[in-house]
């Protein structure tokens, strides 16, 4: 004999509606296109008069690490502790996150920010303007958040203070082999030397900050008689998305003033994502969809392999319309 089901109460039924409503809504937010860009801050394009305008200086980034992510895509996950490898043509990577968590695509804008304070002061150095730059950067906080173009607020520059933190302990490991594969040859660095912050506000805020950049940086750009750095849009800071970001350095480095094609899978590998594949194909076609990055044109093929991403200068476009 079947055993009458009790009817449903009123509580059930609205547990069992909120239920459906937040599925409905997550599958929404999944599949909705959302702009890849956060809109510029309120003062983007006021100076500041009791700053220096170093902010406005060329943004500049280092060519050899533009097509890995040494950092983590993500703004939840601190990825405490993960270790992310690639294995590129004759060389390994690895990037080590320490207790602090590991170093965000966001945070790296203050590496860029030093980058760019380099090849500044050099080009002034050999127009007998300045004397040539050391590794010792001190910019104030005004600074970082108008370069890095960030609202001026009481949280920016804690958050300033915390990048840092990440950037001192996040580590990356290059073990190259010749073409015999006889020689290797392993070096590690940070992402930042050390830093101290040497001044505080009387709001206790950060207010000026030290930061000796690493060796292999001052070298890339001071030292070398072909400065391995290239020039980046400023509106890079306004990408919202950390895979938008890694799209938009891997093309500025691979298709620069033409056209370039990646696999989904290299840049998924590549990315360091800890999404799935499938999950992972989904967020790049909503970048693909969107196409709102700066300077490159994104479109999907199809390949043998799988799907292919093509990166095309939107400077070409326009020459072709």
């Amino acid at each position: 004999m079947k055993t009458a089901r009790p009817p449903a109460t009123a509580a059930s039924q609205t547990g069992s509606l909120k239920h459906t409503i937040d599925r409905l809504r997550e599958t929404i937010e999944r599949t909705a296109p959302r702009p890849s860009m956060r809109p510029a801050p309120a003062n983007d394009n006021q100076p500041d008069f009791f700053v220096p305008s170093l902010y406005d200086i060329p943004v500049k980034d280092g060519v050899d690490l533009m097509d890995v992510a040494v950092f983590r895509l993500s703004k939840r996950h601190q990825r405490k502790g993960d270790v992310l490898r690639y294995q590129l043509h004759g060389a390994q990577v690895e990037v080590t996150a320490g207790g602090y968590g590991m170093a965000s695509v966001w945070d790296y804008d203050l590496v860029l920010m030093c980058i760019s304070h380099l090849a500044e002061a050099v080009r002034r150095h050999r127009d007998g303007k300045g004397k040539p730059p050391t590794r010792t950067f001190r910019p104030h906080v005004k600074e970082v958040l108008k370069f890095c173009r960030l609202n001026d607020g009481g949280q920016q520059y804690e958050a300033v203070e915390k990048s840092l933190d990440r950037l001192k302990n996040t580590t990356v490991k290059i073990t190259r082999t010749n073409r015999s594969a006889k020689l290797r040859a392993t070096s590690g660095f940070g992402l930042i030397e050390t830093y101290k912050v040497i001044s505080r506000s009387d709001t206790g805020f950060v207010s000026t900050i030290e930061i000796v950049i690493p060796e292999w940086i001052y070298e890339a750009v001071v030292t070398h008689d072909n400065p391995q750095i290239l020039t980046v849009n400023p509106d890079y800071f306004l990408i919202d998305r950390g895979l938008g970001r890694f799209i938009y350095r891997l093309a500025r480095k691979s298709a620069g003033t033409d056209s370039a094609r990646y696999l989904f899978k290299t840049i998924h590998e590549r990315s360091g994502s800890a999404a799935s594949f499938k999950e992972f194909c989904r967020m790049m076609r909503q970048i693909i969809g969107t196409n709102d990055l700066p300077d490159f044109h994104l479109s999907e093929e199809n390949g043998k392999e799988g799907p292919i991403l093509r990166m095309t200068a939107r400077s070409i476009l326009s020459q072709v319309a």
